[in-house]
């Protein structure tokens, strides 16, 4: 079901953004920016059975390229590809049987090369300040992950981590699955100098790909990423 709707969304996003380079409706341009970002990613993963989490926090660095093709009723239209690498994961708040902290800690590392691919809606002056939307399909590869834990390990009578809800198999699990992919949309605003266009960005990516296996003999029905990012970026025009 989940890849039905990536490949449904796929197919609908996709020509739209093939349409903006090749559109003839607006007024045209030919712009050509490149330029790269940098900032944090907040992830979590939506365990089914659930596991207790705190947002992970990890860096998120890429380049990219963005094809300005016309300004259609305003709106500045730009189609936009990255090649980012993104630390995700999980970073578990670990409590005992009466939900009350525990001294355990554990996170577990999972580093991804991730390829979205943007259309770029921007409102205002494209020589000044300007708003900006982008969505579109992303895909990720998982490169490397690790996990971290505390010295302090809680264990019960049986000799188990000791977890309210008896879940601690994902401790001694990798990744099932190396291929993700999902949707993500943001939200921002640049600005044009002399020197070239900054900008400030909040994004928000929906994992349509589970981590672990997900059939009915399997731990978890449900295992994908949900993450924040907050990036800045700097473009410099090599086409205007």
């Amino acid at each position: 079901m989940k890849k039905a709707l990536f490949i449904i969304l796929l197919l609908l996003l996709v020509p739209a953004q093939i349409n903006i380079l090749n559109a003839q409706v607006g007024e045209q341009r030919s712009g050509i920016a490149i330029g790269g970002h940098g900032g944090l990613a907040l992830n979590r993963i939506s365990f089914d059975p659930t596991i207790k989490q705190k947002m992970h926090l990890g860096p998120s660095l890429g380049v990219a390229a963005r094809f300005t093709s016309e300004i259609y009723f305003k709106l500045i239209c730009a189609l936009q590809v990255e090649v980012n690498y993104s630390s995700l994961g999980w970073r578990e708040n670990v409590l005992d049987a009466s939900s009350n902290p525990l001294p355990d800690t554990y996170e577990r590392n999972q580093n991804y090369i991730q390829i979205p691919m943007l259309a770029r809606l921007a409102l205002g002056n494209e020589n000044g300040l300007t708003g900006f939307l982008v969505a579109g399909p992303q895909i990720g590869f998982l490169v490397s992950e690790n996990s971290r834990r505390s010295s302090v390990w809680t264990l019960d009578s049986s000799g188990n981590p000791s977890r309210p809800n008896g879940m601690y198999v994902q401790y001694n699990m990798n990744a099932d699955r190396k291929f993700d992919y999902g949707i993500t949309a943001g939200l921002g605003m640049e600005l044009a100098t002399k020197v070239g266009r900054f900008s400030l960005e909040g994004r928000y990516y929906y994992g349509l790909a589970d981590i672990y296996k997900n059939g009915k003999k399997d731990v978890f029905g449900r295992s994908n990423h949900g993450t924040i990012s907050a990036l800045l970026s700097y473009f410099f025009d090599l086409k205007k």
